[in-house]
């Protein structure tokens, strides 16, 4: 056991715009943690919030010294962690998102585990939870902790043992990590985390997944905004080659692999008719996958009407994800700089 004298003193950066719905109740899950309260403060880094957010975040900073307020005029994510992390004075960053909510023990498990096993970078298991428990909203939080929705995040299927990957939700990263890397390209609007845990790799960082440590983030939920959602991050994994020089990991192309396919195996099958048969056979492999994936959604969440909010919202992922995917390569092949 460490005592809390030996404890390290830790920095939460919270990025954030437009977050009145949430900002309070993300903040107080680290104020109100089994850390030691004297080795926590918390940065809120808002990108000039027009609601009522910079208002929540002052009153609480007035109430507790440990919440700073830091603007960030350039309103983008990877230039709030920066700011974050040149204001912070912890020997450990952690990073949340303003739609998060961490568990008592979160900071305590991420801090006791990355003294343990030395590892630069630790994170734990996101369990999905709808922003509005609407049959949309819970179908979309079941699919984005599917293996058929989100692939190999294994943060987001859960693991039974610690393991180490390419990322993890949010992170609590050693500071010195920052001194040896650099801070987040700023260039990449959004995957700024995937790049960065890549180049941490790369360096010879170590990053682990421990199932014990566990965070809530509230997932979108209208197929409208994870459509969008998820367009852009398709588009900015692909994209953000020209600015950095591995940006994503191999699962990060499926979605465009699977865009191709819908396109390119339906002009062939114009051309070449045996491939028509090729292609329809694949197409209702695909769909009857998404079907009874769908089907064990509603099963467990004992809604039958949940099995078709599902299907529609496997499909809004592949597809937007693959399109914004393919639109990234356009333009990385055009050369254009968004």
């Amino acid at each position: 056991m460490v005592s809390n004298l030996e404890l390290p003193k830790v920095s939460v950066i919270i990025p954030a715009r437009n977050e009145e719905k949430f900002i309070e109740k993300c903040i107080e899950s680290f104020l109100t943690c089994d850390y030691p309260k004297e080795l926590i403060e918390v940065i809120v880094v808002d990108g000039m919030s027009e609601d009522g957010t910079r208002k929540i975040v002052r009153e609480l900073s007035e109430r507790d010294i440990r919440v700073l307020l830091v603007n960030n005029e350039k309103k983008i994510t990877p230039v709030a962690m920066n700011l974050g992390v040149k204001a912070s004075k912890g020997e450990y960053i952690f990073f949340s998102g303003a739609h998060s909510e961490m568990r008592s023990d979160y900071i305590s498990k991420c801090i006791r585990h990355a003294l343990e096993t030395g590892a630069d970078n630790v994170g734990g298991i996101m369990k999905t939870e709808p922003r509005i428990s609407s049959t949309v909203g819970i179908a979309i939080s079941k699919v984005l902790s599917s293996p058929l929705g989100v692939g190999g995040a294994k943060f987001r299927t859960g693991v039974t043992k610690p393991i180490e990957v390419d990322t993890v939700p949010f992170g609590c990263y050693k500071r010195e990590v920052f001194d040896r890397i650099g801070y987040f390209n700023e260039k990449l609007v959004r995957n700024q985390d995937i790049e960065f845990n890549l180049r941490l790799k790369r360096a010879g960082g170590k990053i682990i997944l421990f199932p014990d440590i566990e965070l809530t983030y509230y997932a979108r939920s209208t197929c409208r905004d994870l459509s969008k959602n998820n367009f852009e991050n398709g588009f900015w994994v692909i994209a953000a080659k020209k600015y950095a020089e591995v940006p994503y990991s191999k699962r990060h192309l499926v979605p465009l692999m699977f865009v191709l396919f819908l396109l390119l195996g339906f002009l062939i099958s114009l051309v070449v008719t045996y491939f028509l048969f090729v292609y329809i056979s694949l197409l209702v492999t695909y769909f009857v996958t998404v079907i009874i994936f769908s089907f064990s959604h509603a099963l467990e969440a004992k809604k039958l009407n949940l099995l078709f909010a599902a299907i529609v919202s496997y499909l809004v992922l592949h597809i937007s994800y693959g399109v914004g995917s393919l639109l990234g390569l356009f333009s990385l092949l055009s050369g254009e700089k968004k």
